[in-house]
């Protein structure tokens, strides 16, 4: 739904504790765009996209995220560092403090939903501080046509308060700005920060705990996308991996960029309506779907001009190197209409590995798939932080573990079902380095590892011959169309295979302390997966 017509409905928000505020609701994707611009928060680009920055925050703060522990996620939720409890007496009384704080004011709101899928969609009411914040959740979640919206009733709410500062002395927040999930009152409260990203992932998170708790759906950290044979193709891979790149396939509709849910009816459907995108170095040569995407409608992040233009330098991080784009997904030509893909066929694990070990592509066992997905790997490059001289491991678990509530050894025994149950093939793609390490060896040639996604997706390699890689065990493909045969087998591309080895061996010891603190979880046939040094 392509909404730039205004909306008359009104309502209120006294049910949720807001008195007295000056209500824009559903305004249309114009309107907020003209608002921002006239209220001096933005400014529009050469291209007829908004322009605006975050403010302090240009990247989610993962230590300032909060689940209120109650007797709806106390037995079920993995406590830690990752899902930090809350009281539930504190975020009452916090949120009695935002919703005072807006009472009074103007705010933006947008009733909205996720979960393209019918039976699983979730009504989301948002109210917003900012224009553009509303904005973006207008690309970002699903949009209902106005007859749906005659009787909306929101099954949860997300307010967003950027200016609203907490104290952490009296509201038990850490420092000033927070994002906390209340599954009880079905509320994601997020205040202290402009980055538009913690209200994604807010909902996101929650999802990743309704649905397998609740609907025994599997929720996914992934792109997807559907061929003409109705196959879907589904992309795991933390940031720089490719995830994005290569779910956009010109012979192939995109589903959706970065969050799914895969159903017990053996369906993947998208929860967003839109994407949202790094543009840091964008071209439209390396990333036209992105690039192209990118007009009135848009919302840039934390861009910074060419000298005396509205032109955006994509290649200037001097704001942050977190630089983004949203946009609705009908920014994109090539997509899938419905949102919804069947018949899942083949999965794509992403790593950009630096230290040049791993293969560029390689078929995994159900356990070694489960393997892989808690462990979410990829690798640093060195340079990107003071004092890394050398490639760093980096473990996500399920390649999204800031976002996942539950035990990754849950989605991952939910995963090796489906793959399984619907007869899934799973391939590791490493898209990072071949010939050595980062410094020495190359970054595999996108064209190469386009070439090897198709020929799996083709089926092209279900007849060839394999060999197991000897540390990891990875079933490597001795031929690949389009691919040189030494590319397939890293060891071959280093001039040192003794040293090869020995790096091998040290790449799997960091693969097995990593997992050390899943095992007691994971089931034998996950454990099995493991690298065999």
């Amino acid at each position: 739904m392509n909404n730039n017509t205004p909306f008359t409905q009104s309502i209120s928000l006294k049910d949720l504790g807001i008195e007295n505020a000056k209500i824009h609701y559903q305004l249309s994707a114009n309107e907020l765009h003209d608002m921002t611009i006239a209220s001096g928060q933005g400014i529009e680009t050469s291209t007829g996209a908004l322009a605006i920055n975050t403010g302090e925050y240009t990247g989610r703060s993962p230590l300032d995220r909060f689940i209120v522990k109650d007797n709806i996620t106390e037995d079920q939720v993995w406590w830690g560092k990752v899902n930090i409890p809350f009281e539930p007496k504190a975020f009452e009384a916090l949120y009695k403090k935002v919703t005072s704080y807006l009472s009074d004011k103007e705010v933006f709101v947008r009733d909205s939903y996720v979960c393209a899928d019918p039976n699983y969609r979730l009504n989301v009411r948002v109210v917003t501080e900012t224009p553009w914040a509303n904005l973006f959740c207008y690309n970002m979640f699903l949009r209902p046509e106005q007859k749906e919206l005659e009787n909306f009733t929101p099954d949860w709410t997300l307010l967003c308060v950027p200016s609203f500062l907490a104290d952490a002395a009296t509201d038990a927040t850490r420092q000033s700005n927070f994002a906390i999930l209340d599954f009880t009152r079905k509320i994601a409260l997020i205040g202290g920060t402009g980055y538009t990203g913690e209200m994604k992932k807010g909902i996101f998170s929650a999802l990743n705990f309704i649905l397998p708790v609740n609907k025994n759906a599997l929720p996914m950290h992934c792109s997807a996308n559907v061929g003409d044979k109705e196959d879907t193709a589904i992309f795991f891979g933390l940031s720089g991996t490719g995830k994005t790149t290569l779910s956009a396939d010109p012979k192939r509709k995109l589903i959706g960029d970065d969050e799914h849910g895969w159903t017990s009816e053996n369906t993947v459907f998208n929860f967003e309506g839109g994407c949202y995108a790094k543009v840091i170095n964008l071209s439209e040569e390396n990333e036209p779907d992105i690039f192209r995407a990118i007009k009135k409608g848009a919302i840039l992040e934390n861009v910074i001009f060419k000298e005396g233009t509205n032109e955006v330098d994509f290649e200037d991080v001097s704001i942050t190197p977190n630089t983004r784009v949203s946009y609705p997904i009908y920014h994109i030509d090539n997509i899938q209409p419905s949102s919804i893909g069947k018949n899942p066929k083949n999965i794509f694990f992403l790593t950009a590995d630096s230290f040049g070990i791993l293969p560029p592509i390689s078929r995994l066992t159900p356990g070694q798939a489960a393997y892989h997905f808690i462990s979410g790997y990829t690798a640093k490059v060195a340079g990107t932080e003071a004092g890394v001289t050398e490639p760093q491991p980096n473990f996500s678990a399920c390649f999204g573990a800031p976002f996942m509530p539950l035990h990754p050894t849950r989605y991952a025994e939910m995963l090796s079902k489906k793959i399984t149950e619907a007869d899934v093939k799973v391939w590791l793609i490493n898209t990072g380095w071949t010939g050595g390490a980062y410094g020495t060896g190359s970054r595999m040639k996108l064209k190469y590892t386009r070439a090897m996604i198709t020929a799996a997706l083709n089926g092209e390699l279900d007849a060839v011959e394999y060999k197991d890689h000897a540390v990891f065990g990875l079933a490597i493909p001795q031929s690949c169309p389009d691919v040189p045969a030494d590319i397939l087998n890293p060891s071959k591309t280093w001039k040192d295979a003794v040293l090869y080895d020995q790096k091998a061996v040290e790449l799997a010891q960091k693969f097995k302390a990593n997992f050390a603190k899943f095992e007691e979880f994971a089931n034998p046939e996950i454990m099995a997966g493991a690298p065999k040094a």
